[in-house]
């Protein structure tokens, strides 16, 4: 199958519509050519006709369009990738479509699809080919502003013989800062393009594609934003005004929780600060430093332009100190949750084979069932022990499995056989907490912490190992966790030995519940007190 697409946008190569086809064809897995009509010499159709008399199927014209005919017929599948330009195609392309003439014969004929009242039979075959227009627009949806394209397409192609892919938003995909976004959206064009290649676009692709990018409100304020002109007196604004009104204009008005909340950004580079005031119809930029702010970043400039970009990682910025947050810590840890787009989008999967992330009640059903079961019940027991650690991984069987996970199933297993074989509940519950506390203690050497292992999906996945905050935080927790077992355990031994198994037991109970609150604790305020730490100017 070969692909001829025909890049339509006087923008050439920077063109928005060209990221979408090159996805579709990329899905398509096939051989394609790309033709750049903004690099060609190709002039408007004069209408002589000479084409059809003078010289049959040869255009009078001597430029670059005829370099392209013989394209046109050996392609399989061609593709039209184009802006829209005030509700039709750019006039290059239209040029393009008009020195199409000698393709046609001169001759009339009748449409057997109803299109107009008469049509032109093709000079050569043409029979088989696929369309596929491919265009993105500067509005928040598509639909009702390509009348004028698909009626002229519908004569030139035959009504129904041709594919469309038409997106709102399209300025959306040459801003480096929304690419979370917009490379979602092209995953999924890739998906249609592998679909149309095997047969046809299915329905949930399509539903998938008719979303809007981020809702008509959140989508007009970011294009107003974006023009840096004032809305007050229609003048220029400052460039690192024009990107915090951009910003704002990311508030996802439904994380309102009914506390109104500022956000000050202090560029500490160029001088200037801006506050950004958050309520339930929305966020207003404040120039005037006016309001009390709740949360302090300051940050120079271009780092805090980086990060939007995704050059850098924010928490990564964070914890190297490339800037610092003064105040209410929490609007930082949830800030995807405040600004970002509320439409749902697909998501790519997480390398996992498509499973959900770990759970850590997967590591915690088999040792919670052996030390509260087993001390209460006795030996008999034990069997059920085996019986719940053995069902776990049918029951956790949507999510990934680290290996702690794994090490906890058969460590459990093993300690409970010995229950049922020797009788005696109180070693394997105390070697239990050893083997817990050690496997704790044991991951603070790993590139990776137990307690890391799980909770790094909140906070983008592998790249928060990159965060030096994020890891200080969870080798501290990892740490405190293994040395309260590896003690308990201890503490156990001697207790036991000495007729006390009652307080063993509280002990077990109270010391980890204390633990447990500790870690909530810790680690809100901990990231925060790194936060807080200034970076050197």
């Amino acid at each position: 199958m070969k692909i001829l697409l025909i890049n339509g946008s006087p923008k050439g190569k920077r063109s928005n519509s060209l990221r979408l086809a090159e996805a579709f064809a990329e899905g398509m897995d096939a051989e394609c050519e790309t033709i750049t009509l903004a690099d060609l010499d190709i002039k408007g159709c004069r209408g002589c006709f000479g084409c059809w008399k003078a010289t049959p199927g040869k255009c009078v014209i001597r430029d670059d369009m005829g370099k392209v005919f013989d394209q046109l017929i050996s392609a399989d599948v061609i593709i039209y990738s184009f802006p829209l330009y005030y509700f039709s195609v750019p006039g290059i392309l239209k040029d393009f479509i008009d020195r199409q003439l000698p393709m046609v014969l001169p001759f009339m004929t009748d449409r057997e699809d109803g299109v107009g009242s008469g049509s032109h039979p093709a000079r050569y075959d043409m029979s088989g080919k696929r369309y596929v227009l491919i265009s993105t627009c500067g509005f928040w949806s598509a639909q009702g502003n390509y009348d004028a394209v698909c009626g002229m397409f519908d004569h030139m192609c035959g009504k129904g013989n041709y594919e469309t892919l038409f997106c709102g938003q399209g300025e959306l995909f040459s801003i480096p800062e929304l690419t979370g976004q917009t490379d979602a959206y092209l995953d999924t064009v890739r998906r249609a393009g592998a679909e149309y290649a095997g047969g046809g676009i299915s329905d949930s692709t399509r539903s998938e594609l008719s979303e809007p990018l981020f809702p008509k409100e959140q989508f007009e304020a970011m294009a107003d934003a974006s023009w840096g002109i004032s809305k007050e007196d229609g003048q220029k604004t400052d460039e690192s005004e024009t990107f915090t009104r951009q910003m704002a204009a990311l508030y996802r008005k439904d994380s309102f929780d009914g506390r109104v909340r500022v956000l000050e950004m202090d560029y500490t580079d160029i001088g200037k600060s801006y506050q950004i005031r958050m309520t339930a119809e929305g966020a207003e930029v404040l120039t005037d430093g006016s309001a009390q702010p709740d949360t302090r970043v300051h940050t120079p400039y271009t780092v805090w332009r980086d990060i939007a970009q995704g050059k850098i990682s924010g928490t990564k910025a964070l914890g190297d100190h490339l800037y610092s947050v003064d105040g209410d810590f929490s609007l930082m840890i949830n800030w995807d949750k405040f600004f970002g787009s509320s439409t749902p989008k697909r998501k790519k999967t997480d390398g996992n084979d498509g499973l959900l992330p770990p759970d850590m009640s997967t590591l915690l059903i088999p040792w919670c069932a052996m030390w509260m079961i087993l001390p209460i019940v006795g030996a008999k027991a034990a069997a059920a022990v085996i019986a719940i650690t053995a069902l776990v991984p049918l029951i956790k069987r949507r999510h990934g499995m680290t290996i702690y996970d794994q090490i906890s199933i058969a460590a459990v297993a093993i300690l409970s056989s010995a229950v049922m074989m020797t009788g005696n509940t109180v070693v394997p519950c105390v070697a239990g907490h050893m083997i817990f506390g050690l496997m704790w203690l044991i991951s603070c050497f790993t590139r990776e912490p137990l307690c890391a292992a799980y909770v790094k999906y909140g906070y983008g996945g592998d790249e928060a190992l990159e965060n030096p905050l994020f890891m200080k935080t969870n080798y501290i927790l990892a740490a405190c966790w293994g040395v309260l077992y590896v003690i308990e355990a201890c503490a156990e031994i001697f207790l036991y030995r000495s007729g006390l198994g009652l307080v063993a037991g509280i002990l077990s109970s109270v010391l980890p519940a204390a633990m447990g609150a500790f870690t909530v604790f810790f680690e809100k305020w901990y990231p925060a007190h790194l936060a807080g730490i200034r970076s050197a100017e």
